[in-house]
């Protein structure tokens, strides 16, 4: 993938991975436009970067995403590169008497069915250009789950999946599906406490590594794997999938 000239939106690009995406592909000449939910940080991340669009959506509501949609066809009939990126992870307690199943569905509509929706609302527009990508955000633990997040896991397992599948189908068009499976990094995605925790990726290499291999041929996987999602990734292949698993989910 060449890594300027393009026209980028990223979901989900105010925080974490998103917003750090957006600065590193803005920083290398492209036009970029983040969607989030938060009108604030939206304001002072386009302030902030001059020349960063920033659109509000609300992932969990079909009618903001549309509208997201018909925005970006409007102002950015070239984009060309739909970073999928948004998404949110809650722990879950499916043990007790009482189960929280609003959690579950508000992470099934971020983490699921905005990405759907997102994609099939600008597949057509990315389908005009001489040629497009589209990069959408896993996780590790689509690989081997963590027993605290069992809604966010199978949400990330079921992108994963899916993304082999609409590679397949858009085989013959000038389209890249990219899958981006992040190791745990040192972002707020499920706490503030996971900023400076030791055990996860610093924000800044795990964002260094994944622009050094996007700038590289893609490879026939269509994954995007930094050297510490690897183990994860191929865990079954290794025969480690119970011990890493056992050391994710100590008993």
């Amino acid at each position: 993938m060449q890594l300027t000239g393009h026209t980028i939106l990223i979901t989900g690009g105010t925080s974490g991975i998103g917003r750090a995406l957006a600065e590193a592909f803005h920083q290398r000449g492209n036009r970029v436009i983040i969607a989030g939910r938060r009108r604030a940080l939206l304001d002072e991340i386009s302030a902030t970067h001059p020349g960063i669009c920033g659109l509000q959506v609300d992932m969990q509501n079909a009618a903001s995403v549309a509208s997201l949609a018909e925005e970006v066809r409007s102002l950015f009939p070239d984009l060309d590169v739909l970073v999928n990126n948004a998404g949110i992870s809650r722990e879950e307690t499916w043990d007790g008497d009482v189960i929280d199943i609003d959690t579950s569905l508000s992470i099934i509509e971020t983490n699921v069915l905005g990405v759907l929706r997102v994609t099939a609302a600008l597949l057509p527009t990315l389908a005009k250009q001489p040629s497009a990508t589209i990069i959408t955000t896993t996780s590790g633990l689509a690989f081997v789950p963590r027993f605290n997040y069992p809604t966010y896991c199978a949400s990330k397992a079921f992108l994963h999946s899916w993304l082999q599948s609409l590679r397949h189908q858009l085989r013959h068009k000038p389209i890249d599906v990219i899958e981006l499976p992040p190791p745990y990094v040192q972002t707020e995605l499920s706490g503030p406490q996971h900023l400076s925790d030791p055990a996860a990726m610093p924000l800044g290499d795990y964002i260094a590594e994944v622009v050094a291999l996007l700038g590289e041929p893609t490879p026939d996987s269509g994954e995007i794997l930094v050297e510490r999602v690897k183990a994860q990734r191929m865990a079954e292949r290794s025969g480690v999938y119970a011990q890493i698993y056992a050391k994710l989910n100590p008993a």
